[in-house]
């Protein structure tokens, strides 16, 4: 079963899940940086947000494996 989460990314263009993507990997910087001068005060963060960047990524290679495939047929 999707999460909530999941439903609502797939609900995106792949250009705003790029923007995501890019947020996401930022928020991950922040977030290590904080962890490295042990200012982070909630150390699940860091587990949430790679999580965030690999929902992410599956949907944006699931939309591409697909694009492809419908490509290939289009062809053939």
């Amino acid at each position: 079963m999707a999460s909530t989460q999941t439903t609502e990314l797939r609900g995106r263009t792949d250009e705003e899940l790029q923007g995501e993507l890019e947020e996401a990997h930022q928020a991950m910087f922040n977030l290590r940086f904080q962890s490295a001068t042990r200012q982070l005060a909630d150390v699940s963060q860091v587990k949430v947000a790679r999580r965030r960047i690999a929902r992410i990524k599956t949907l944006l290679n699931e939309r591409a494996i697909l694009a492809a495939a419908d490509a290939q047929n289009d062809e053939g």
